[in-house]
C-alpha cells in the first residue's frame, strides 16, 4: 500500500518522535507563557448568638422556633454555597469591570494556549475563568483553600484580594438577606399573634358583661357558702315555727315572729342569688359557666404567652437584620508570588517526550504488524 510506503520508520520518527518533541521544546522554552500563583485560606464564621440572654428561656427557645431554627447553624453550607458564587458568572462580571480580567488574560505574550481572545464568549471566558481559581474545600475544618493564577505576580495578588471582598460583601447580603426574610417573618407572627390576643380578650370581657360575672368560680364559691348558710338558717327557722305551732296558736305573737323571720330569710336568699348572679342566671348555671369562663382564660393566657415569644422573636429578628451575622475569616491572607509556579517547563518537556516516543513504538509496532500480515 501506498500508506505503508509512505510512513517510512524515518516518516514515523519524525512525526511521532521529533515534531512532537521539537514543537513541545519550542513552546515550553520560548512561547508559555509564566503564571504566578497567589494562595489563600479562608472560612465562614457565624457570629450570631447560639442561645438566649437573660432569663427568658423558655420564650426564647419559643421565638427561636418562631423563627425556625433550633441552634446555631454550622459554616459548612455557607462555605459551599462561597465556593460555588466564587466560581460564578456573577462574580466573573464583578472582577472583570473591577481588575480587567480579560484585558489582562489577553495578553499572554506568545502563548497561544493559556490566553483570552477577542473573540472568546463570556462561556468560555468563565472556563478559562475557572480553571485559572483553583478551590479547594475541607469539609472537617469548612476552610477554602484558594489558589489564583496571573500572568503578573501583583496581579495574581489583586485577583485573590478581590475575590475575597467580594466574597465578604455576597456572605454579608446573603446573611442579612436570610435576616430580613426571618423578620418579614416574625412581624407576620407577631400581628397574628396580637390579634388572636385581643380576641381573647374581647371574649372574656364579653362573657363578663354578658352574665355579669368577673370570676364565675370565686362567685360560686362565695354563693355556695352564702346559700349554705342561709339555707341552715331557714331550716332552723321552719323547725322553731312547727315547734311553735305545735303549742301555740296560729295567731300569737311568737308564731307571726317566728313567719316573719322565715319569710326574711327566704326574701333574703332570694335577693343574695339573684345580687350575685344576677337576674338572668340561676345558681344551677355557674359550674358550666364557669367551666367555660376557664376555657376563654385559658386561650386568653396562651394567645398572651404566644405574643410575649412572637415580640422576642421579632427583636432578635430586627437586631440580626441590623448586624454582621456572618463573616469571611482570613485565616491567610493572598501571598505575593515570587516566582512562576506554572508552567512546570521540564516536567511537562519531558512528559511531552515520553508520550512522543510511546507513540512512536506503538505505530511502528503498528506498522510492522501490518506489513508481516501483507507479506
Amino acid at each position: 500500500m501506498n500508506i505503508l510506503k509512505i510512513l517510512n520508520p524515518r516518516v514515523v520518527a519524525l512525526l511521532t518522535l521529533v515534531l512532537p518533541t521539537a514543537l513541545g521544546t519550542v513552546y515550553y522554552a520560548g512561547l508559555a507563557a509564566d503564571r504566578y500563583v497567589s494562595h489563600a485560606v479562608v472560612g465562614v464564621k457565624d457570629t450570631s448568638d447560639g442561645g438566649s440572654s437573660g432569663g427568658s428561656g423558655g420564650l426564647a427557645g419559643a421565638a427561636s422556633m418562631l423563627l425556625g431554627g433550633g441552634g446555631s447553624p454550622t459554616s459548612l453550607g455557607d462555605t459551599f454555597y462561597l465556593q460555588n458564587y466564587i466560581l460564578s458568572m456573577d462574580l466573573l462580571n464583578k472582577l472583570d469591570a473591577r481588575l480587567k480580567l480579560r484585558e489582562h488574560y489577553s495578553h499572554s505574550g506568545l502563548d497561544p494556549i493559556y490566553r483570552v481572545w477577542s473573540w472568546t464568549t463570556q462561556e468560555s471566558f468563565l472556563d478559562f475563568y475557572r480553571n485559572r481559581v483553583e478551590i479547594t474545600r475541607d469539609d472537617y475544618s469548612g476552610l477554602l483553600t484558594i489558589d489564583v493564577q496571573g500572568f503578573e505576580p501583583r496581579f495574581a495578588q489583586a485577583l485573590a484580594q478581590g475575590i475575597l471582598q467580594e466574597s465578604e460583601a455576597f456572605i454579608n447580603e446573603y446573611s442579612h438577606r436570610i435576616a430580613r426574610e426571618k423578620m418579614r417573618f416574625a412581624e407576620g407572627e407577631l400581628q397574628d399573634t396580637r390579634k388572636r390576643l385581643e380576641k381573647a380578650k374581647q371574649e372574656v370581657a364579653t362573657f363578663q358583661t354578658t352574665y355579669k360575672l368577673l370570676d364565675p368560680g370565686s362567685q360560686a364559691a362565695a354563693a355556695s357558702s352564702l346559700t349554705a348558710g342561709l339555707q341552715a338558717r331557714l331550716a332552723q327557722q321552719e323547725a322553731d315555727l312547727r315547734a311553735a305551732l305545735a303549742i301555740m296558736q296560729d295567731d300569737s305573737f311568737q308564731v307571726r315572729t317566728l313567719r316573719a323571720q322565715l319569710a326574711a330569710t327566704r326574701a333574703q336568699l332570694e335577693s343574695e342569688r339573684l345580687r350575685t348572679t344576677g337576674a338572668s342566671v340561676d345558681s344551677a348555671q355557674l359550674p358550666a359557666l364557669n367551666i367555660k369562663f376557664q376555657e376563654l382564660l385559658a386561650t386568653a393566657v396562651f394567645a398572651e404567652e404566644t405574643h410575649k415569644a412572637s415580640l422576642i422573636a421579632y427583636e432578635h429578628a430586627r437586631l440580626d437584620a441590623s448586624r454582621k451575622l456572618k463573616t469571611v475569616v482570613v485565616i491567610e491572607p493572598p501571598t505575593l508570588p515570587q516566582e512562576a509556579l506554572y508552567p512546570r517547563r521540564i516536567y511537562n518537556l519531558l512528559t511531552v517526550i515520553a508520550l512522543a516516543i510511546m507513540a512512536y513504538l506503538i505505530m511502528r509496532l503498528t506498522l510492522a504488524t501490518i506489513r508481516e500480515h501483507q507479506d
